[in-house]
């Protein structure tokens, strides 16, 4: 591999994590060597190294929504962790850095910015975050999953949301839709950490539901929530299979027929690659309600409805249900709506930049 490797910046969420590390293979597979740019408190700091990849830490927060003393002290954290981010950068001495959002990639794009370092940043939501809105100013090339993520005035590329290679894979749901035979197959995603709303509203909604309309159920609920999503599926009486946690994505999309979940933009990605359906409950502490805008294409693409949290009850939840379950094939042709919406060049496009941009200091 080249003695310059690619440093990816990711940190946080698996919204930015997944993709980034979908990316890092890629360079990998590309013959780059990559380094990652993480820290102690994300997802990365347990998904990174257990792929192998080298990571260096820094230590940041995110500053939104914090009392009067984080932002007293935020000018030094910042301070600190760029520095942080520059020792990194004159230590590994990469070719390019990849920013894939998160608080880490903040001072990590200004240090590559002042090392004189390729900067590429990545948008993965509708609505560009912050520290995406100030790298694009610094960045060499500004790429974003939507269209209009960032304002008229930078000059930013749309390529989609990367996805991993199993799920890509995924038969077509004409293939898998017209195979099946017995009760649809309902996929609850509730995330890590677990989506209360979630656990609340969909056992009482399924109750509703008569029996032979009812789906066979997979509930995601988190390690946290564990127990009160099983009481409450007693409660209702409702026969699931209850995870905190799917290990395989491409498995769960694979068997399913329709999905309620967040509307993060690596999840939409997702079920657009692997073409499912869906009814959205968009997050509504999501900065700038950027869950809603994300979901917006899929809905306006009849291959999914959005329910707002504030609205979400039994009875409605019941409803939508009973409307989107009554059969197997209705379903497929929403699917076929959503895999229309796939990226499926964006994980090429985006290695490929991130390629370009090294070459002229490999």
């Amino acid at each position: 591999m080249s003695t310059r490797p690619i440093l990816v910046m990711a940190g946080g969420t698996g919204g930015h994590v997944y993709p980034a590390l979908a990316v890092a293979r890629a360079l990998q597979a590309s013959s780059r060597d990559v380094v990652w740019l993480g820290t102690h408190r994300g997802l990365e700091s347990r998904v990174v190294p257990a792929a192998g990849i080298d990571i260096e830490w820094i230590s940041v927060k995110g500053l939104r929504r914090k009392g009067a003393l984080a932002l007293l002290i935020a000018p030094f954290q910042i301070g600190w962790a760029l520095l942080q981010s520059l020792g990194v950068i004159l230590r590994r001495r990469p070719a390019a850095v990849l920013g894939m959002g998160g608080f880490v990639s903040g001072p990590g794009g200004v240090a590559a910015w002042i090392m004189r370092r390729p900067l590429v940043i990545h948008e993965q939501n509708a609505a560009a975050g912050l520290t995406n809105r100030l790298l694009a100013r610094l960045a060499r090339v500004v790429l974003q999953a939507f269209p209009g993520s960032f304002n008229s005035s930078v000059n930013a590329e749309t390529v989609g949301n990367p996805v991993r290679e199993d799920i890509a894979a995924i038969a077509a749901p004409a293939e898998r839709y017209g195979k099946r035979q017995g009760p649809l197959r309902l996929l609850i995603l509730g995330g890590s950490q677990g989506a209360l709303a979630l656990n609340r509203s969909v056992p009482a909604a399924l109750a509703r539901i008569a029996g032979e309309l009812r789906p066979i159920v997979r509930h995601q609920c988190g390690d946290r929530t564990l127990g009160t999503a099983r009481q409450a599926y007693a409660d209702a009486g409702v026969d699931v299979e209850l995870l905190p946690y799917i290990e395989d994505m491409a498995e769960a999309y694979a068997w399913a027929d329709l999905v309620v979940c967040r509307a993060g933009a690596l999840t939409i990605a997702e079920l657009c690659a692997a073409g499912l359906p869906a009814l959205f409950v968009p997050y509504p502490a999501a900065v700038d309600d950027h869950q809603t805008a994300n979901a917006a294409p899929m809905t306006r693409a009849g291959a999914a409805a959005i329910i707002q949290e504030s609205d979400l009850t039994p009875e409605l939840l019941a409803e939508l249900l009973r409307e989107w379950l009554q059969s197997r094939e209705a379903l497929r042709v929403r699917a076929e709506k959503a895999r229309s919406l796939a990226s499926p060049n964006a994980l090429n496009r985006i290695t490929e930049l991130c390629l370009q941009q090294a070459g002229a200091l490999a």
